[in-house]
């Protein structure tokens, strides 16, 4: 649906940005003309109230905004999370203390406080950059764990260890070696990584810090929608499920994707 709005908003005949004043009522406060939100053939899941765009529209493209800064948020934190976290377990020493104790202080912080406060003093910035690069900032040490309890078991296999005696610089045995053995978990948890950046952008642009207006975004419509509550249900109701649906689609797909990668778990019934 993200990929294809462009040919989704044409078929239902409305853009994001375009305005249907016949489709509210300004006698009732600029609510929808019709029952459900002005639920129609013109607009599939109804209009915005007071602005009368069309939701349907919103919703696609807000689709484009909200995965796309969770996909960027998801590759910045494990391509950080896993760089510190093999170099933590392959290296160990200092190198490993050093990498331990940032994981320890970066988690120590409470990190929505802190994406808030620093959301809401660079605004002249492009908030999809902006936004993927605070997410990534408090997100990358839970993968770096991850990586690093891996390779603290796999440093020692016959492998690495023939790798490493043959003289093979240590950028080979990580690259060759070390990395293929993570990439099954680190893959899997990956995946459970995007349900919980599409939260944390919906949660973001919530309380107004995330994505600005006009740019549409789930959790943008959430938060115009929920004073419409009582008035206009479909309004909150549609983006809101949207949301559940796709958080509901990763979470099942990084089960699915642990179960057949993990080795140690029995695919047919998920135990170990």
């Amino acid at each position: 649906m993200a990929l294809t709005a462009p040919w989704l908003t044409a078929l239902g005949g409305w853009g994001p940005e375009e305005f249907d004043k016949s489709a509210i009522d300004p006698y009732l406060g600029g609510m929808p003309v019709g029952s459900f939100g002005g639920i129609s053939t013109d607009h599939w899941f109804g209009v915005e109230p007071l602005t009368g765009r069309d939701l349907f529209a919103r919703v696609v493209y807000g689709a484009r905004v909200s995965l796309l800064i969770a996909f960027l948020a998801t590759t910045l934190v494990v391509v950080v999370g896993t760089a510190a976290g093999i170099a933590a377990g392959y290296f160990g020493g200092r190198v490993d203390t050093v990498l331990s104790r940032l994981m320890d202080l970066t988690m120590s912080f409470p990190a929505l406080i802190f994406m808030i406060a620093m959301m809401s003093v660079a605004r002249d910035v492009n908030r999809v950059l902006l936004m993927t690069a605070v997410i990534g900032l408090f997100g990358w040490p839970g993968v770096a764990r991850v990586v690093r309890g891996q390779t603290l078991s796999l440093r020692r296999r016959e492998y690495v260890e023939a790798a490493r005696l043959a003289g093979a610089s240590p950028w080979y045995v990580l690259t060759r070696a070390v990395l293929p053995g993570v990439s099954g978990p680190l893959i899997a948890y990956t995946t459970l990584l995007v349900p919980g950046m599409i939260s944390t952008e919906a949660a973001l642009s919530f309380l107004g810090v995330g994505v600005q207006p006009p740019t549409p975004s789930w959790g943008q419509l959430i938060a115009e929608s929920y004073q419409f509550y009582e008035t206009d249900p479909m309004f909150f109701i549609i983006p809101t499920t949207f949301l559940v649906l796709a958080v509901l689609a990763f979470t099942l797909l990084g089960d699915a994707l642990r179960d057949l990668l993990d080795p140690r778990t029995d695919p047919r019934s998920g135990r170990s």
